[in-house]
C-alpha cells in the first residue's frame, strides 16, 4: 500500500494521452488485483447534446428512426436547458468491444471515475452475468442494429414513411409482451439472424398460407375442419410472446411488417435482461469503481484533491434518502446495490454469529472477489436480494414493510420491522419487487376463432389484485388490433379464474396492413 506511480494527471484538464493512462491504469487494477474479465474497450467522447440524444434512442450509436426518440430528444434536451435535469456523466453499451461513452465536460477525475465505473465495471457484469449470457449476443448486437436501421430505412423508401411509423408504433406498444422469459436451446445469433431473415420470411410466409388455408370462407363452419387441440397446436398457444405470434400468425401482414415486428421483438430482448440486473448491475460498477478509485489513490495516481472530488461524486451517487424524506420514492439501486456488495465484503472477511448463521456458505471465506465474481455471474436482483440481503444491513436500513389488503384489514398496517421476526418477511418482499414475474402482467394469447370470427382471445391472470390500467390497456389493445386486423379481446381473472373485466377492441378503419 506504501508503493507511489506517477500521477495520471493534476487538475482538472485532460488529454487523450491521458485518458488512455487513466484506462491503462484501471485495467491494470480491475484485470490483475479484482481479477475482472472484460470485452474490449472502446471508449467515446461526446458533447451534452450528443448525450441527449443517446438517452433518446436507448443509448446505442446505431438505431432506426421513430418519432417517439425525437420526442425524447426534445423532453430531455428542454428540461436540460431550464436546468430541471441533469446529464448522466457516462452511458455504457452491452457490446462488443463495449463502448463507454463519456461526456467532454467531465473533469479528468469525472473521467477516471466513468472509466472505472462502465468500462469495467459494466463492462464485467455484462460479459459474466448468465442472464446476458443467455439473452444477449454482444459480438453480433451493432451489425444487427446496423441491419435494422438500414432495412427500415429502405422500407420508408419503397411502403411510405407512414406504414412503417404506424407499424412500429404498434410494435412499440407491444414491445414489453415480445419478450421470451424461458431460454431455449440456442442463443440469440443476431449475425446468423441477419443472414437468415430473407430465407426465414419466405418459409414462414408459406407455412402462414398453410395455416390460414383451412379457414372457412362461406357460411358453412364445420368443427371437424379445424378442432381446438389442432387449431392451438399449429398456433402455438398459449404464447405469452404477442409480437412472437403477431409476427408468425398475423393473417395480413405483409412480409416487411413481420420483418419490423422481429427487430423490436429482438431489441426488447436484448434488453430484457438489463431489467431484471437493475440492482446488481449498478451495484457491482459502483463496488468496482471504488475499488479501483481507492487503490489509485493509494498508489499516488491521484492527489488528496482528486480523490476528495470523487468521493464527492460517489457520494452523491449513493445517496438514499429516508422513508419519511420527501425527496423518498423507492429505493436507490447504485445504493442499495453497493451497499450488499460492501455488506458481502464484510461477511466474507469479518463475519459474527450472526453471519455465520444466515451465510454459512461465504462467511469468513476470505476470498472476497472470488465470491463476490461468482455472485455476479449467478445471480439477478430478485435472487440476490432474497440470498444476500443481511439482518444487519436491514437494521441498519431502518427497512420495514407495510400491508394493505382490504380483505384482511382496514388501513395500511406495519407488517414486518427490523427485528428478529420481520427479517425473513421484509427480504422476501423486497426480493418481490426485483421479481419480473410478479410486476409485470402475465397475460397470454389463449385462442384464435379461426372457424368464426377470427377474434383474438387473451387473457391477464391478476395477482394480489393489480389489474391493467383501464387506459393503458385500451390503447395496448388497439395497436394489437390493428396488427391482428380482427376484433381483439381481453379478459382479466383471479386465481380462481374468476373473471373481472373485459375488453373487446376492434381494428380502426385504416388497418397498418391493409
Amino acid at each position: 500500500m506504501s508503493e507511489t506511480h506517477e500521477r495520471l494527471f493534476e487538475g482538472a484538464d485532460w488529454d487523450f494521452q491521458q485518458l488512455q493512462r487513466i484506462h491503462d491504469a484501471c485495467q491494470e487494477i480491475a484485470h490483475g488485483e479484482l481479477g475482472l474479465e472484460t470485452y474490449p474497450n472502446q471508449i467515446e467522447i461526446i458533447t451534452a447534446e450528443q448525450m441527449l440524444d443517446a438517452y433518446s434512442s436507448s443509448g446505442m450509436p446505431l438505431f432506426y428512426k421513430h418519432w417517439s426518440f425525437g420526442k425524447r430528444f426534445a423532453h430531455h434536451e428542454t428540461f436540460y436547458r431550464k436546468g430541471l435535469m441533469g446529464l448522466a456523466y457516462e452511458i455504457v453499451i452491452n457490446s462488443s468491444p463495449c463502448i463507454s461513452y463519456l461526456m467532454e465536460e467531465n473533469t479528468a477525475t469525472m473521467q477516471t471515475l466513468v472509466i472505472a465505473h462502465a468500462a469495467f465495471g459494466h463492462n464485467h457484469f455484462f460479459k459474466n452475468n448468465y442472464l446476458f449470457k443467455q439473452w444477449t449476443d454482444a459480438e453480433g448486437i451493432l451489425d444487427y442494429l446496423d441491419f435494422a436501421k438500414g432495412y427500415i430505412a429502405s422500407c420508408e423508401d419503397r411502403y411510405g414513411t407512414r406504414a412503417v411509423e404506424m407499424t412500429l408504433d404498434a410494435a412499440h406498444a407491444l414491445m414489453s409482451h415480445g419478450i421470451d422469459r424461458y431460454p431455449g436451446k440456442k442463443g440469440l445469433d443476431l449475425r446468423q439472424e441477419e443472414k437468415r431473415s430473407r430465407e426465414r420470411r419466405e418459409h414462414e410466409q408459406s407455412v402462414f398460407n398453410d395455416l390460414w388455408r383451412t379457414v372457412p370462407t362461406g357460411p358453412a363452419k364445420s368443427a371437424e375442419i379445424l378442432n381446438s387441440e389442432r387449431r392451438r397446436a399449429l398456433l402455438g398457444l398459449p404464447q405469452e410472446n404477442i409480437l412472437y405470434f403477431l409476427e408468425k400468425t398475423a393473417p395480413r401482414l405483409h412480409p416487411w411488417q413481420r420483418e419490423l415486428l422481429r427487430i423490436v421483438r429482438h431489441i426488447a430482448q436484448y434488453f430484457y435482461p438489463q431489467s431484471q440486473t437493475k440492482v446488481m448491475n449498478e451495484g457491482t460498477a459502483t463496488y468496482v469503481h471504488y475499488r479501483i478509485m481507492n487503490r489509485l489513490h493509494s498508489q499516488g495516481r491521484l492527489t488528496d484533491g482528486n480523490f476528495l472530488e470523487f468521493l464527492q461524486s460517489h457520494t452523491n451517487v449513493v445517496f438514499q434518502p429516508e422513508f419519511d424524506d420527501q425527496r423518498f420514492s423507492d429505493f436507490n439501486p447504485y445504493a442499495l446495490g453497493f451497499a450488499m456488495m460492501q455488506d458481502i465484503e464484510r461477511i466474507v472477511t469479518a463475519p459474527d454469529d450472526e453471519d455465520r448463521e444466515w451465510f454459512p456458505d461465504i462467511a469468513g471465506r476470505g476470498d472476497v472477489m472470488g465470491v463476490l465474481r461468482d455472485v455476479w455471474a449467478n445471480y439477478r436482483d430478485e435472487s440476490f436480494v432474497s440470498q444476500f440481503l443481511s439482518p444487519r444491513l436491514i437494521r441498519s436500513w431502518r427497512m420495514f414493510h407495510l400491508h394493505d389488503d382490504p380483505e384482511f384489514s382496514e388501513g395500511i398496517q406495519v407488517d414486518a420491522i427490523h427485528d428478529a421476526r420481520g427479517y425473513r418477511r421484509i427480504r422476501r418482499e423486497l426480493a418481490r419487487q426485483y421479481d419480473v414475474g410478479f410486476i409485470d402482467p402475465n397475460i397470454e394469447v389463449m385462442d384464435v376463432d379461426l372457424a368464426g370470427d377470427r377474434r383474438l382471445m387473451l387473457r391477464h391472470v391478476v395477482v394480489k389484485g393489480a389489474q391493467l390500467n383501464e387506459t393503458d390497456a385500451r390503447r395496448v389493445l388497439q395497436h394489437l388490433a390493428d396488427l391482428w386486423t380482427y376484433d381483439v379481446s381481453l379478459v382479466e381473472v383471479d386465481a380462481k379464474d374468476n373473471v373481472l373485466k373485459e375488453y373487446v377492441i376492434s381494428p380502426r378503419a385504416v388497418a397498418i396492413a391493409a
